[in-house]
């Protein structure tokens, strides 16, 4: 038995709480069974999936002004679903224009066919290998949904959603899709000087290498999903459907004037964007102060 010295003994556990801090956190596996979506935690030199409460529900009735976008997403996820071919997808386009509003209701519309998602940030993009040996002998189908992506030129993060895509060693199991949404088509910056370097070659037009490398991750994706800022009328539809929404989810009635039509304009104008956010957003100042009167 060692007779250790007290300021010994202190200095080891202080050693030992500090290891503790930089291991892995103890946590049960998700149980998939009830929980249709997790995010990706990182700790120290790993993480693990965090149950998370899904809140949206959101359906595809209620999205607006992306029909187009819908049917190619529903096809691609069924397909998924039914262990058919189907694709990787970017989803690309004007910000608050539904992108991540679709992946949401896939959810909401296929939790029960076994569609689940886990949520990843850019930067934890360098442990998709771990993401994919925790889920790959599940029952489940999978969407990795990692949301408002964007790059810059050398991030790691970059070359390993390259390398998934591609088919790598970091390759996602069968049961594993990706889904990306961003604001950019190529997910990284374009500058002016990107087009310089070009040249022809039997007649046609090439690339030159800075347009070819921003293409490149953007091309691994099956699937290029645009969007698309709203028409106007488009816009108003969308200002009704949500103040119909909010209205119902109190139980009352909300009448639908040319007033209010107005407004919603005006507001689109102060927002500088048509959209389904900013319709969204609209309703829920109008239905609040709307109601304001009665609960005061």
């Amino acid at each position: 038995m060692f007779n250790l010295k007290p300021d010994v003994v202190a200095r080891l556990e202080r050693v030992l709480s500090s290891v503790e801090m930089l291991l892995p956190r103890v946590v049960k596996p998700v149980d998939w069974s009830s929980c249709y979506a997790a995010n990706w935690r990182r700790h120290s030199f790993s993480g693990y999936l965090e149950p998370i409460k899904v809140t949206d529900t959101t359906t595809m009735d209620e999205l607006l002004g992306v029909e187009e976008q819908k049917k190619v997403m529903i096809h691609n996820t069924r397909q998924f679903l039914a262990g058919l071919p189907s694709n990787n997808a970017l989803l690309w386009g004007s910000r608050g224009s539904g992108k991540s509003s679709i992946v949401k209701a896939l959810l909401n519309t296929y939790a029960e066919k076994g569609l689940r998602i886990i949520q990843i940030e850019k930067e934890d993009l360098i442990y998709l290998s771990e993401i994919f040996n925790a889920v790959e002998d599940q029952p489940y189908r999978f969407i990795l949904l990692c949301d408002d992506l964007t790059f810059e030129v050398g991030e790691l993060s970059y070359k390993m959603l390259k390398s998934a895509l591609d088919g790598s060693v970091y390759s996602p199991p069968e049961n594993v899709l990706i889904y990306v949404t961003s604001n950019r088509r190529h997910l990284l910056p374009e500058y002016e000087t990107d087009h310089l370097g070009g040249k022809y070659v039997n007649g046609e037009m090439q690339q030159s290498e800075a347009m070819e490398e921003k293409v490149s991750l953007s091309d691994r994706f099956g699937l290029w999903v645009a969007f698309y800022a709203f028409s106007q009328d488009r816009y108003i539809d969308a200002v009704r459907l949500s103040i119909t929404r909010e209205a119902r989810e109190r139980k009352v009635e909300i009448p639908i004037t040319k007033e209010l039509e107005t407004e919603a304009i005006k507001w689109s104008h102060d927002k500088s964007k048509r959209c389904g956010r900013t319709a969204y957003q609209f309703a829920k100042n109008y239905v609040g102060r709307y109601l304001l009167p009665a609960a005061d």
